[in-house]
């Protein structure tokens, strides 16, 4: 009966079947995982994997996507929270809305003011808002028409000197907020209605200060319709009326009677009251 050799060495592993485990041959990642129970959020690897997407995108996408409902992810809030800075977060979230991760939604609040909803998608096509198109067409779109600008006031006397003055100030607002770059003409459909509100007696720095303050942090995308919706709704009322002043009395200098030479006043040289025979 044959017995085995105890002290042969073992057979090498093929480097066929060593190809098939490369983490033993390489040492590559390994996971020390434990199972959440609470406070967590379930990412897709489309997402922490995207293949164009870069870092600072794939980062923003999984903080915003962890945030609960109603929490702000505008520039100025991002920008405080984490070191990359106003320009590369912008960046990134311009990343993020091209791949579909985020979505921007501007909507009017009752006091007038428009401000902008941010809305993150987990899955990117899947929104019932989205639907997919039964069909793909190959024929070019049609470009939409630009919607007209809101109506502004008008003054009640537009001198041409009063409207030259309210377009130099609109020209200049871009000097105080880069976001008020107006064409020329978009100037010239406002510059009646801020006519209108120095007519009413509203001083320049007044009407520059209505039209500046309060900007959406996350920039206008159309600061015409914005100018000409807050020179109509925040339109301060005509100035109060004022009666014109009642003439001062004409004092005349005094002047020596000629009849009794006591003096009175009059516009030139005479009689008094009581030596004028006529009185």
């Amino acid at each position: 009966m044959d017995t085995h050799d105890i002290s042969a060495p073992p057979r090498a592993q093929s480097r066929h079947t060593a190809d098939k485990h490369p983490n033993r041959r390489t040492g590559g990642l390994a996971h020390d995982n434990s199972r959440h129970t609470t406070r967590f959020t379930v990412i897709g690897n489309h997402l922490a994997q995207h293949p164009e997407l870069s870092a600072l995108a794939i980062g923003l996408g999984v903080h915003i996507q962890s945030l609960p409902a109603g929490a702000r992810a505008d520039i100025n809030t991002l920008a405080t929270r984490f070191p990359e800075g106003r320009t590369r977060i912008a960046a990134a979230l311009r990343e993020l809305e091209t791949h579909g991760y985020l979505r921007r939604e501007r909507h009017r609040v009752p006091d007038g003011r428009i401000i902008t909803r941010t809305i993150s998608c987990n899955q990117p096509g899947s929104s019932r808002r989205d639907p997919a198109p039964a069909h793909t067409s190959t024929a070019p779109k049609k470009r939409t028409p630009r919607k007209p600008l809101p109506a502004v006031p008008r003054p009640a006397y537009p001198a041409p000197a009063l409207i030259q003055q309210a377009t130099d100030l609109l020209t200049d607002l871009r000097r105080h907020a880069p976001d008020l770059l107006l064409s020329a003409c978009d100037t010239a459909h406002l510059a009646p209605g801020v006519a209108a509100w120095l007519e009413r007696d509203v001083t320049p720095t007044a009407v520059r200060h209505a039209l500046t303050a309060d900007l959406p942090p996350e920039g206008v995308r159309r600061p015409a319709a914005l100018l000409a919706h807050r020179l109509t709704a925040q339109l301060p009322p005509p100035p109060a009326f004022q009666a014109p002043p009642s003439p001062r009395a004409v004092l005349h200098p005094l002047q020596n009677c000629e009849g009794c030479e006591r003096a009175f006043r009059a516009p030139g040289p005479g009689r008094c009251r009581d030596c004028r025979p006529d009185l």
